[in-house]
């Protein structure tokens, strides 16, 4: 299978627990770049681009027993989020003495750097680094095939959040 294969049937298996919501702007039309083809609608949540906002409903969501799958179309975006991922999702936690543990997967993709699809500088950033250094949730980039089935394993295991990086040049 190739990357694209891998996440599409990564996203499906997600999709079969049926208290998962896939969380996005241009879901329903755009299907995550096609990797939610096998997704049903009724587990689409369509948002306006609102990084911040998703991210809030989808700590909601986590916190009534849901389990939102965020997907960010460009990683630059998540800059957006910072509010709600950083200070209530990543401390929801520690906040709440222990009495809450929202578990969201958040999907991050870093935008193409190869040509002719190359898509500006402000859409290939890539804050993997940065982002494991400020949260204590984990941060997995995503650099090939093999690891696509691996970490959406790991993430959907894990008790509590958790960042799935995509790179796009791999789709």
């Amino acid at each position: 299978m190739n990357y694209k294969e891998e996440l599409i049937k990564a996203n499906t298996h997600l999709a079969t627990n049926p208290k998962t919501r896939f969380i996005g702007y241009g879901l329903q039309k755009g299907r995550a770049m096609g990797t939610l083809v096998n997704v049903p609608d009724n587990q689409i949540i369509e948002m306006p681009v609102a990084e911040n906002l998703m991210m809030g409903v989808a700590t909601g969501m986590a916190l009534a027993g849901l389990a939102p799958v965020v997907f960010i179309e460009r990683m630059d975006f998540i800059l957006n989020a910072m509010d709600a991922l950083v200070n209530h999702l990543d401390k929801a936690y520690d906040l709440s003495d222990g009495e809450f543990d929202p578990k969201v997967i958040i999907r991050c993709v870093v935008g193409n750097q190869n040509k002719p699809l190359y898509t500006g500088a402000t859409h290939i950033q890539d804050f993997s680094d940065s982002l494991q250094l400020m949260l204590k949730m984990p941060v997995f980039s995503i650099k090939d095939v093999e690891n696509v089935s691996r970490y959406y394993n790991i993430a959907n295991a894990v008790n509590g959040s958790c960042i799935l990086v995509e790179y796009k040049d791999l789709v």
